[in-house]
């Protein structure tokens, strides 16, 4: 008697969840693609634009790592590159959540791996004037990359909407990043010219 209650019940549970069921056929051959607006040549500059700001990342990981070592001991510098490292890397990251947002993301053409692997090789000898004069080249390369996607944006299609992006956020941090070491290097050469490693070692402690 019990056996045959439980096959009742089972029975009912089935049928209910036969009438509930609702099945959706997934279109994957949807046509529905003008949300996708990237010119061609604009997508292009957007994806080396995304290499460059890891590769810049891991150029300033090499040096915080280097500033880090027992032997070199210059905490403030390698914060400081840490923290680009940072920053650089967050602006990819950005860069590849519009391309997701204009449904134009594809991760095989974002990351340079031989390039990345050699900007984060490990640096050799270098001081801390001259690391500094490093990542401002590195950052007018940078800015000026930007400024070639702009330029390939605003052709074709005018992708204006980026353009604007590009300009308002990016090159306002860019310019300002630039004036930043600008000022550290001028106030930097000055110092060790005067005090020699002692005012190389001051500097860093103000980089804390």
């Amino acid at each position: 008697m019990k056996n045959l209650i439980l096959i009742s019940v089972l029975a009912v549970i089935g049928l209910t969840n036969a009438k509930l069921q609702c099945t959706i056929p997934y279109m994957e051959d949807t046509n529905v693609v003008e949300w996708k607006t990237f010119d061609g040549d604009c997508l292009t500059e957007m994806e080396t634009q995304i290499q460059m700001e890891f590769n810049a990342s891991m150029t300033y990981l090499s040096l915080g790592a280097y500033f880090s070592r027992d032997t070199i001991n210059r905490p403030g510098f390698a914060k400081f590159f840490f923290d680009a490292a940072g920053e650089e890397r967050e602006h990819g990251i950005k860069l590849i959540e519009y391309l997701s947002m204009r449904g134009n993301l594809n991760v095989d053409n974002l990351i340079d791996r031989k390039k990345l692997l050699a900007e984060g090789q490990t640096i050799a000898i270098i001081s801390p004037l001259d690391a500094l004069k490093k990542a401002l080249e590195k950052e007018i390369s940078v800015t000026k990359s930007i400024r070639k996607v702009i330029k390939a944006c605003e052709a074709g299609q005018n992708d204006y909407h980026l353009v604007d992006y590009l300009t308002g956020v990016y090159l306002e941090e860019q310019h300002e990043g630039q004036r930043d070491l600008a000022g550290k290097i001028s106030t930097l050469s000055k110092i060790v010219k005067e005090k020699g490693e002692l005012g190389e070692f001051l500097y860093d402690k103000t980089l804390l």
